[in-house]
């Protein structure tokens, strides 16, 4: 790859990650808000941008980063999307606390609260699934692993366009967009199910 294609690719990957979180910091929605409902904010905005780095790392689409190199960086960023999912949910919960309940009881009357819990179990199981990678067989790792992930972009996609709030609307439906289109992409290239269905054929 040239020097000039390999730096387009990372300039609109950083554009694609950052415009959102700009434009969130400059939201009028954050006046007279709490520092720490900010914070949990902004760690919401910063997983949703994670999760559109996750799949280019592990398809090694990144340049300087091939398969094997991004994969390592990969497990690195997925420790950090955990870390960010549980401080935006620490967050919400230190600012109410019935309202979290009500999002983890599935009894919240808000939808994109309902896709956001979705998306935080899937978050969870995605890591735990790489955790205990080693004690299962590659394949039965690989429809795990890939079908939680497709879980997670889609129903935080929905999340994150159905919230009102600090991500400008533009901004947000192209970065969850552009995660959507990069984790399908990873997926049929991988051809997870294909090899499956093959297996059972």
């Amino acid at each position: 790859m040239n020097s000039v294609k390999a730096t387009l690719i990372w300039f609109a990957l950083t554009l694609a990650v950052t415009v959102p979180v700009f434009v969130a910091a400059r939201s009028p929605l954050l006046a007279w808000r709490e520092p720490v409902y900010i914070a949990a904010g902004f760690a919401g905005v910063i997983a949703m941008a994670l999760l559109l780095a996750q799949p280019l790392l592990a398809g090694g689409y990144l340049p300087g980063l091939p398969a094997r190199r991004g994969r390592r960086v990969h497990r690195v960023v997925g420790a950090a999307l955990v870390l960010a999912v549980i401080v935006h949910v620490a967050g919400l919960w230190v600012t109410s606390p019935p309202d979290v309940i009500d999002v983890l009881l599935f009894r919240s009357p808000t939808p994109f609260s309902l896709w956001g819990v979705i998306a935080m179990w899937g978050v969870f199981a995605a890591a735990f699934l790489s955790v205990v990678r080693r004690r299962l067989s590659l394949r039965v790792w690989r429809i795990g692993h890939t079908s939680m992930v497709g879980l997670v972009v889609a129903t935080s996609a929905v999340h994150a366009i159905l919230i009102q709030g600090t991500m400008g609307t533009v901004s947000k439906t192209v970065l969850c967009l552009l995660a959507l289109a990069a984790t399908t992409k990873v997926i049929l290239d991988m051809r997870v199910w294909r090899h499956l269905f093959h297996k059972r054929g």
